[in-house]
């Protein structure tokens, strides 16, 4: 069975406009949790820690998952994509080659919570094509087996499939045990987190708290028991070199530079000019 090999409970980071954060990955201590390279738990009550959102950017070489728990946010991209995550809703992103894209809040009050993660990509699969999923929350798989709540948005877990499609083989799920007690199945060799965001869980009996991470270790599935509610993904390292910085993240040096003199130029996605020029509404 799987145990926690260490919990890390990140720092509070600004991004994008002004969005107050807690990165729990891509920090000093859990710089690269390979494959996962960010995670992000947004969770604000108070607008001015949201409402600037996250204004036109660019990306390569990666994928952002974003998991709304509670309020709207607007996606568009340069690709002409679309859509308006609500409470439950995923957007699966692949930047592959490059996009350029802005998240919005739609709400000028009220809460605004969510998760954003970065899933790094093979070098053979950096430069794909870029895609977008946009999943509503009435299209997660959700399900309940032994009093413990399932919603299931990639991978398959107790005969159940996720509804998200993705490059390489991915587990993810948040799960609430309600008092009782689950055993995940996992794939020996994959790296997995949870992540705890509501009261309190238990990890092969290492009680973790909400704002907790932790990063699991050995084989076989993983016991979690409590009255808490979190998020685990699991998925296969990738064993490859990285060269990240900011937006961007590739293998080599060579192709992060490249990256940024693609952006400069213009380059780096079909209808870039285009897109900025609309402040993200393209």
């Amino acid at each position: 069975m799987r145990s926690i090999a260490r919990v890390v409970n990140g720092r509070r980071v600004s991004d994008g406009a002004g969005v107050d954060i807690r990165r729990v990955i891509g920090v000093p201590g859990a710089d690269y949790v390979d494959p996962f390279l960010m995670f992000d738990d947004f969770r604000n009550d108070d607008p001015s820690g949201y409402v600037a959102g996250f204004p036109p950017h660019p990306h390569r070489g990666f994928e952002t998952i974003t998991y709304m728990l509670k309020g709207k946010m607007c996606h568009r991209d340069s690709n002409g994509n679309a859509g308006l995550l609500e409470d439950g809703a995923v957007q699966w992103m692949t930047a592959g080659r490059g996009i350029l894209h802005s998240e919005m809040p739609e709400q000028t009050d009220g809460s605004l919570w969510g998760f954003q993660i970065w899933l790094n990509l093979p070098q053979r699969l950096q430069m794909a094509d870029p895609g977008y999923q946009d999943i509503p929350g009435s299209e997660i798989t959700e399900f309940e087996k032994d009093d413990v709540d399932y919603r299931l948005v990639a991978g398959e877990l107790f005969g159940h499939v996720g509804p998200a499609t993705t490059h390489l083989p991915v587990l993810m799920v948040d799960v609430a045990p309600n008092g009782g007690q689950t055993t995940i199945p996992l794939t020996d060799g994959e790296t997995t987190i949870l992540f705890c965001f509501e009261g309190e869980l238990s990890v092969a009996g290492e009680a973790i708290e909400d704002g907790d991470m932790a990063i699991l270790e050995g084989t076989g599935g993983v016991l979690i028991e409590g009255a808490g509610r979190g998020l685990l993904l699991s998925s296969a390292p990738l064993n490859e070199p990285i060269a990240r910085h900011g937006p961007f993240v590739l293998s080599t040096e060579g192709e992060l530079k490249k990256a940024f003199m693609d952006y400069q130029l213009g380059q780096l996605a079909p209808n870039q000019a285009e897109f900025l020029s609309s402040g993200g509404r393209g």
